[in-house]
């Protein structure tokens, strides 16, 4: 089973939540998962901001979760140097064993075009960066996700979930 992570802070408060599915192209999820923080710490200033590493790790302790891989909205690392990003530290915090796929809608200096995946219909492309599989195979699985549109069906649906919508 994969999951697609995504975490929505509110103040000092947070939502988790997962969708998992089994294959790439798959329109629903087999079953979804919600965790409510009730004290999430603001990260000291010019820190990486951890927070929804937290509650992502939460989310997969409550509900007893080990994924074969985990997707998640941002940045497995923030450069072309691999600097770590919240999905390298959640690789790390998962034993360096689950690989972890991030995907982003905002372009960031030092990713360059080896890390865009172009999908149907939409003219801007996603970034992608990952740890624990090779990031053309990452490319490859992304650009299969079921939906349309620039953002996966599976990546809106978690998004919403984490915000509180059904």
């Amino acid at each position: 089973m994969k999951l697609a992570l995504a975490v929505h802070l509110d103040g000092t408060q947070a939502q988790a939540a997962a969708v998992a599915f089994d294959a790439w192209d798959a329109p629903e999820p087999l079953k979804t998962f919600v965790s409510r923080i009730a004290q999430v710490e603001k990260p000291a200033r010019g820190e990486l901001d951890l927070r929804a590493l937290h509650c992502m790790l939460q989310l997969l302790r409550e509900h007893q979760l080990a994924p074969e891989l985990v997707l998640i909205d941002g940045f497995v690392h923030l450069d072309a140097a691999e600097t770590p990003g919240l999905g390298q530290h959640l690789f790390h915090a998962l034993g360096s064993s689950t690989p972890v796929i991030g995907l982003s809608k905002s372009a960031r200096p030092g990713l360059s075009a080896q890390f865009e995946v172009m999908r149907e219909e939409e003219a801007r492309p996603l970034l992608v960066t990952c740890a624990g599989i090779d990031i053309g195979a990452a490319k490859v699985r992304v650009r299969a996700m079921h939906g349309r549109k620039r953002v996966p069906t599976l990546m809106k649906l978690v998004a919403r979930l984490a915000k509180g919508g059904d």
